[in-house]
């Protein structure tokens, strides 16, 4: 990657991060117990446990998007910033663009 790819890459995962963070905080709320009403119907509150089933699930995969988005910007400066975490070869830039949280090149992806 050229310096200016390097400089957008890291602009784009902070960036990343920050939304992340600020996603992670609304599906927290979300997620908070809610005071059972008696005026609830039996089938909404199975529509309530299942909703917060699946904020819960993508609570989950957001903490883990932002644990790896913040290992990546930890190896800013470094020689892996960049590189597959499996073969080293450098991740094509317009992957690292759409998918910031990408460890691994195209090929040891699949």
């Amino acid at each position: 990657m050229t310096n200016e790819e390097i400089q957008q890459y890291h602009q784009k995962v902070v960036s990343e991060i920050n939304k992340v963070k600020a996603f992670i905080i609304e599906l927290e709320e979300a997620t908070e117990p809610e005071v059972p009403d008696n005026a609830i119907g039996r089938i909404s509150r199975m529509d309530a446990i299942n909703n917060k089933s699946v904020v819960e699930n993508s609570l989950r995969e957001n903490k883990q998007k932002l644990a790896r988005l913040q290992t990546i910007l930890e190896k800013y400066g470094s020689s892996d910033f960049g590189k597959c975490t499996r073969c080293g070869t450098d991740i094509p830039f317009p992957r690292l663009m759409f998918m910031p949280q990408s460890t691994r090149c195209m090929h040891c992806s699949a």
